[in-house]
């Protein structure tokens, strides 16, 4: 499928130069590499920040579960930053938020408890967080729809990248520093890099040419098209946060021990790369990603469903084919962005709807597996529930796959 022509570029009429081009590539990929760190860091050493810090249990709920509802509250405000800014200037502000909030998690308040400071550290990265998943979907719209499949891809596969970087690498940070403060404020030294980078960016985009788009123009929240997009999103995002909080347990509810179970999800990650990798690009050269869509759902809500169910003896299969299926289902479910909008400007506005709704509602998969899971006092319901999640993701993915547009 070609994409209509595209905004003009930010470099001017004539768009920016390949160097140039390049370099905001590795940016839009460095970015994505941090915007997962927040939720998979802490919840690496969960059991020793909570006999270290005497974390109560409502502190550990909420640290766990704020960050990814902050995504859906502080999404809707993305488009309206970029226009009163431009979104180059709001990513490197929400880089530069996501810094000091990585940062705050590790550090010590004397007297006082670490929940102050957990808290406002995990607030300030759940809204930076929800400011880059906005934004990156649309600088890439606008100034990559010539590599739009290849660079949906990159950015996509670093966010799961991210995922696997902050579960693999805190522990051992943990056993090398000895204390868990550190081992979270390391975290922050990435995003301090890319916070450098991205200077050089924002003021190349400082320029009449580069002027964010004018406030107002058509509202996808009217648009049937956009909610098709949006509630593909929903069930995606539904799997996708149950598989990073959930899994782990599941196998160890089933009888795999600790050691096994962590390489087991280490390889679906890995895995999710991958499907993350190649479902892009696909996408893109189809001209209806129906099919497409409408398999992967069916694909990571059977390999989740197989996970609870599925002869033991198999385990790697069905975690291979949830992993699979779950990463290219959701860098699909961002490139719908791209594909169903004509133009940048519509794709932020479009990307704030879906990622706000999306990640609001796609919060509560991961709420109410533990929910069931305290009432049944086993996986079993959580299976059948994300059968159906499976099938809605298909549903909704071939209602979305279908080759229109949002109207401008």
């Amino acid at each position: 499928m070609r994409s209509p022509r595209p905004d003009t570029p930010a470099g001017g009429p004539s768009g920016p130069s390949r160097r140039a081009l390049l370099y905001l590539g590795v940016c839009v990929v460095l970015v994505g590499l941090n915007l997962r760190t927040v939720f998979s860091s802490f919840s690496a050493i969960l059991p020793e920040i909570t006999a270290a810090a005497d974390l109560p249990a409502w502190a550990v709920t909420l640290l766990t579960t704020a960050p990814v509802t902050l995504l859906g509250l502080f999404a809707p405000l993305a488009p309206r930053l970029a226009r009163r800014f431009g979104a180059e200037n709001v990513l490197l502000g929400a880089m530069a938020l996501l810094t000091l909030g990585l940062l705050t998690r590790g550090l010590p308040l004397p007297g006082a408890s670490a929940v102050p400071l957990l808290l406002v550290g995990t607030v300030a990265c759940g809204a930076a967080i929800a400011l880059g998943n906005v934004l990156l979907p649309s600088i890439v719209k606008r100034d990559f729809a010539h590599r739009l499949g290849l660079m949906s891809g990159l950015y996509t596969t670093a966010i799961c990248a991210s995922a696997a970087l902050g579960a693999g690498l805190t522990y051992p940070l943990l056993q090398a520093t000895g204390s868990w403060r550190p081992s979270l404020a390391l975290w922050a030294a990435p995003a301090a890099l890319v916070v450098v980078l991205l200077v050089p960016v924002a003021l190349r985009h400082r320029s009449a040419a580069s002027a964010p788009p004018p406030p107002g123009g058509p509202s996808p929240w009217r648009s049937p098209v956009a909610w098709q997009v949006t509630l593909f999103m929903v069930f995606q995002a539904m799997m996708s946060f149950s598989v990073f909080a959930w899994l782990a347990p599941i196998l160890r509810d089933r009888g795999v021990d600790g050691a096994a179970a962590g390489l087991i999800v280490a390889v679906s990650i890995v895995l999710q790369m991958t499907g993350s990798l190649v479902a892009p690009p696909l996408a893109v050269r189809l001209r209806d990603q129906r099919v497409l869509n409408a398999a992967l759902g069916l694909m990571a809500g059977g390999g989740f469903v197989l996970s609870i169910f599925g002869p033991l003896p198999l385990i790697w299969v069905w975690t291979g084919l949830l992993g699979l299926g779950q990463g290219g289902l959701t860098a699909v479910a961002l490139t719908m962005i791209a594909l169903r909008t004509r133009s940048a400007a519509m794709a932020v506005r479009l990307s704030g709807m879906m990622q706000g709704v999306g990640y609001g509602l796609g919060s509560s998969g991961t709420f109410l597996v533990g929910q069931l899971l305290a009432l049944t006092g086993g996986f079993a319901a959580a299976g059948g529930m994300f059968a159906v999640v499976g099938v809605l993701a298909a549903v909704f993915g071939w209602q979305a796959g279908r080759p229109r547009y949002v109207r401008e």
